[in-house]
């Protein structure tokens, strides 16, 4: 149950360089193949493909005439975000989404960074590819590959891009530059979602990493939260050279009745639905683009700080604004694919999730890990050290929750460069 939690509570920062190889227990690296049908006899196309975001007047008609039939139940008095999305503030949002909101210029700021396709595995793989506008002067930039997670998407990186490839033009020190690659977990977004059941953690992470060989980077680092700290720690099982993770541990434990309580019972009820009869639900969020909505945004709410609930509005605008919020429910609305992300759940925690066998496996590379205040369950260091065997770096972040990469751009960029730097003293 503790990985369970520490999977769907805990953002992962997760940072690799890979190195010499190590002795230590591996996973396979195999091979799979997820498109329709068997896998055809030639082989598969290896070209990576420019990709650009687009829409139309008719999926904007579309979406409108489907809001404006929403059927909104009203709340409870004073019940606030007790008992999930306050229908009340979702009028205002449904209002914002129908008159102010606009898709094409959000659709102009998805394109500000180059976006592409390549095939891998049998599934049309999407990423973004940023690389830094100037050469930094004495030092190549370094490949960063930054792995969302549910229910978010490659744009929640859209605001920490900017701090790690012009590090001095945004305030912090240009020692360390990256180039970055922000792919869509396969079924999320534009990437092409799995034809077969299995496509799990490991599946994924063998795909991102022959998109980082298709790319011509044998060594790279890598960042992740939620699935994406998963996915992270999976590719450093599967090609195990150099992992990165990050009197306060009590006071961000306790107290436990009320943390447990909390994560296991008010925060859980999405992940079981989703770890059983994800298509089910699916059918509903992809048919309502409300319900949709309000789904997920309850999730960005709660997950940023859990005292989020006691407001009219769940302290939504006190972090991200509607804009952003709303362009993360388009990539799930318009791509359709809220039900192939939530199938993921079942793939990776449909059965016994401790037998699997990389779950059981201790990760034997340099790992950094950083602590923020708001997420749903507090991992200590000593706990981590269990399983990640080389913590050298472990910080305890003065604010921010699960979508910290959107939420506290500045201070997670400022994190990873001091992973960085203290790996390269090593």
């Amino acid at each position: 149950m503790w990985l369970e939690i520490l999977l769907t509570s805990v953002l992962g920062f997760v940072i690799y360089w890979f190195v010499s190889r190590d002795k230590e227990e591996t996973l396979p690296l195999e091979d799979g193949w997820w498109g329709p049908g068997p896998r055809p006899p030639t082989q598969e196309d290896e070209s990576i493909r420019p990709f650009k975001v687009e829409t139309s007047d008719e999926e904007i008609n579309d979406l409108h005439q489907r809001i404006e039939k929403a059927r909104i139940t009203p709340p409870l008095e004073d019940s606030h975000f007790h008992y999930g999305f306050n229908s009340n503030y979702l009028k205002k949002i449904i209002s914002y989404w129908q008159n102010e909101f606009d898709w094409k210029k959000q659709v102009e700021i998805l394109n500000r960074y180059p976006h592409f396709k390549t095939k891998i595995e049998g599934l049309d793989i999407h990423f973004i590819h940023v690389k830094p506008p100037q050469q930094p002067h004495g030092c190549t930039p370094k490949p960063l590959l930054m792995v969302h997670g549910w229910p978010g998407s490659f744009y929640e990186f859209y605001k920490i891009i900017p701090f790690l490839t012009e590090p001095k033009n945004h305030g912090l020190n240009d020692e360390h530059v990256f180039e970055v690659i922000c792919p869509s977990i396969p079924g999320y977004g534009f990437s092409e979602a799995s034809s077969k059941k299995g496509l799990n953690s490991v599946a994924t992470a063998r795909i991102f990493y022959k998109l980082m060989l298709r790319l011509g980077f044998q060594e790279f680092y890598i960042q992740g939260g939620d699935w994406g700290s998963l996915i992270c720690t999976n590719i450093a099982q599967l090609v195990p050279r150099l992992f990165g993770f990050t009197k306060r541990d009590v006071e961000l434990l306790y107290p436990v009745k009320e943390k447990i309580f909390y994560s296991t019972l008010r925060e859980s009820g999405y992940m079981h639905i989703q770890c059983t009869k994800p298509d089910t639900v699916g059918c509903a969020l992809n048919d309502s683009p409300v319900g949709l909505a309000a789904y997920i945004l309850e999730k960005f709410s709660t997950w940023t700080n859990a005292e989020f609930r006691n407001l009219e509005d769940g302290g939504l605008e006190r972090k991200f604004s509607l804009d952003d919020l709303l362009t993360n429910i388009m990539l799930y609305w318009t791509t359709g694919t809220i039900t192939s992300s939530q199938r993921f759940y079942k793939e990776n925690m449909g059965q016994n999730f401790l037998a699997i066998q990389h779950e059981r496996m201790k990760v034997h590379v340099p790992t950094g890990f950083a602590a923020f205040p708001c997420e749903l369950l507090h991992v200590p260091e000593k706990w981590l050290k269990f399983k990640y065997r080389k913590l050298i770096s472990y910080s305890y972040m003065p604010r921010g929750g699960h979508f910290a990469a959107l939420e506290e751009p500045e201070l997670l960029a400022r994190d990873i460069c001091k992973f960085v730097g203290l790996l390269e003293r090593q």
